[in-house]
Order: C-alpha cells, then sequence, then structure tokens
C-alpha cells in the first residue's frame, strides 16, 4: 500500500516581469530542498522562464502554478490564463516558434525540456497548459504510484493572502494498483486552523488503508473533535471494475463526467469533528473515458460540463486547471482532484 501525500500549489500571478523572476526563484528553492543537480535545475528554470514570458507578453490575467512532488522527483509548472487563447495550437507547438525574446523557443522548447507536457487552449476563453520536470533519479520511477491504471491530477491552492491551505487531500493505492482511495477534507473557514483539521482527516485517512469507507470517515469525525471540523469525502476506485464508492459529510462535492454521462457526487449534510449522521455509502458504475472529480467549496457547484468535456483525453491536471479558472469563488481555499483511468486512453 502506497500513500500519495496531497501536494499544495503557490501561485504567481503574472503581471510584471519581476513575477517571473520570483516565480523561477521558488522553483529554485523547491528543487533545491530535494537535492537536484543543476541541469535539471536549469531546465526548471528555462520552463518557469518561458511560460512566464508567454504569460506576460501575451495573455490576460495569467498565473504559474507551482507544487513540489517529491515522491515522483518532480516539479509541477501549471499555466492559466483567461484568453485571448492560442488560435493555432500546432503552429505555436512547432520547434522554433518563439514568443519573442524568450531564452528557449516557445512552447516546443518547454515541451522538449519537460518530461511530461500537455495543453489546452479555445478562443477566447485562454490557455492552460502542465509541464512536469523530473530529476535524473526519478526518470522511469518517478510517476505517481498505480499511474499504469489511474491518473491523477489536482491543484490545491491557499486562500488569498494565506499561506497555508484548509483543504486537504490525499489518496492511497493497493499493492496490486487495481485499487484507489481518495481523500478530500475542507477545514472549516480557512488559515492555519483549517489547516490543523484538514492535515489531521488527511492523516487519519493514511492511517487507515483499505477499511471501509464508514468506518474510515467515523475515525476522521473521532480525530477531528479537537478541531475546528472539517467537510470531508472519501472515495474508492477499483479499476478493474470500474465501480466508485464513496462517503462523505458537508460541502465536498464532484461529479462524475464523460461524453454522455453527468452525475454528481452528493455527501450527506454535517461537519467532521462537530455532527454528522451515521454514515452512508454510494456507489456508481463508471461509464467508458469517465472522469471522475471532486472539489471543495472554493469551487463553484454549478460548473459547466460542456467545457470540461473537449478535455476528457488530456492530462487530468488540464480539468483542475479550467475548473479553477473559470469557478474559482476567489475567497476560500480551493482543491480540485480529478481522476481517470488510464487504459481509456
Amino acid at each position: 500500500m502506497e500513500v500519495i501525500a496531497g501536494w499544495i500549489h503557490k501561485a504567481f500571478p503574472i503581471d510584471d516581469a519581476s513575477r517571473i523572476g520570483e516565480a523561477r526563484r521558488h522553483a529554485a528553492q523547491a528543487v533545491a530542498e530535494m537535492a537536484w543537480n543543476e541541469v535539471d535545475a536549469g531546465r526548471v528554470a528555462l520552463v518557469v522562464t518561458e511560460l512566464g514570458t508567454n504569460l506576460l507578453r501575451h495573455a490576460n490575467k495569467g498565473r504559474l502554478l507551482i507544487a513540489a512532488r517529491p515522491q515522483m522527483h518532480e516539479l509541477e509548472i501549471v499555466s492559466i490564463d483567461e484568453g485571448p487563447g492560442i488560435e493555432n495550437l500546432a503552429l505555436s507547438m512547432q520547434d522554433g516558434h518563439s514568443s519573442g525574446n524568450t531564452p528557449g523557443t516557445g512552447l516546443g522548447a518547454v515541451r522538449r525540456l519537460a518530461d511530461e507536457f500537455d495543453i489546452h487552449s479555445a478562443v477566447p476563453e485562454g490557455t492552460v497548459c502542465v509541464a512536469r520536470v523530473r530529476e535524473a533519479r526519478g526518470r522511469g520511477a518517478g510517476e505517481t504510484p498505480g499511474a499504469q491504471r489511474l491518473q491523477i491530477g489536482a491543484l490545491c491552492l491557499p486562500a488569498p493572502y494565506e499561506s497555508v491551505s484548509g483543504d486537504a487531500w490525499a489518496a492511497t493505492v493497493s499493492d496490486q494498483d487495481d485499487a484507489f482511495w481518495v481523500l478530500l477534507a475542507d477545514g472549516l473557514g480557512h488559515g492555519p486552523e483549517a489547516a490543523k483539521a484538514g492535515q489531521a482527516a488527511a492523516e487519519v485517512f493514511a492511517e487507515t488503508p483499505q477499511r471501509d469507507l464508514r468506518d474510515t470517515l467515523q475515525q476522521i469525525h473521532q480525530r477531528l473533535q479537537t478541531t475546528r471540523g472539517a467537510a470531508v469525502c472519501v472515495l474508492s476506485l477499483d479499476t478493474e471494475s470500474g465501480r466508485i464508492a464513496w462517503s462523505g459529510a458537508g460541502n465536498v462535492v464532484g461529479r462524475v463526467l464523460s461524453g454522455t454521462f453527468d452525475k454528481s457526487i452528493v455527501t450527506q449534510h454535517g461537519t467532521a469533528g462537530m455532527q454528522i449522521r451515521k454514515p452512508e455509502t454510494a456507489t456508481l458504475e463508471l461509464p467508458p473515458h469517465a472522469l471522475v472529480v471532486l472539489h471543495s467549496d472554493g469551487i463553484e457547484m454549478r460548473w459547466q460540463a460542456e467545457r470540461i468535456r473537449p478535455l476528457l483525453q488530456k492530462d487530468p491536471t488540464l480539468v483542475a486547471a479550467v475548473l479553477l479558472r473559470d469557478h474559482t469563488r476567489h475567497r476560500d481555499d480551493a482543491t480540485v482532484v480529478v481522476l481517470r483511468r488510464k487504459e481509456w486512453q
């Protein structure tokens, strides 16, 4: 059983050239803490600079989101903007095509430098892309545990002006890589006390792998009674049967979405650590090519499925990025976790 500790992103609005340098220094510090070599650290610096410069020159309300993923020996850089979009994405990706006066050669350079890269653009909504740079020691073994069967994309951002997130998420993978369990917890409010509640829920989840979902929720409820409490959802996914099950309390919600299917994941009323009813479990058979999306209430519940359907075969992080861009409430912690069975690609 492997535990995937949920990563948290730091956001850098790219509204001035100095913010690119700030993002690059943050990335450099992150890879230094993971003891990366100079060559791979240099690739990170180029990716951050190229993506940031593209945002500054061509995009509206551009942001870079950066997260270290030590378990996978990699750094994830997500670029998000609100327009105008790229009319000829194929041309922009050609090797040698540049946005002008940048140290690389545009998005083609980013794709070359990164170990994983994906992009989606729509006119006039904007562009989202994800680049993951992996350190030499992690190549060949740097994927998320269970990645041969399931892809996980996740974005977690603290509330404005907060340095910690009251949201927490985590996942566990069975030794056979055919069953996955995911937790998303939203500590009440935001800031350090909310973060204590969210992290306490994640700790219980990590301590109780492969347990009945109702038992896990009850254990979380008991542990959180010394905190301010949290909304919680625990979900299991069996990649062999294509069945998901979930149990939860509070306003952590989600959707199961495919080209022809759209069903909400709804939890019961209550707050773990304060008051919940006897935990119940719901189940659902996944249709082919479906995404499973969980999010905290920092994301609006009524998001537009049509914006997501063109991304069904893309990196799940791009789905999270579009939801974050288009449906963030901008006053609370915001987390989106997206799951997809990889063999459906």
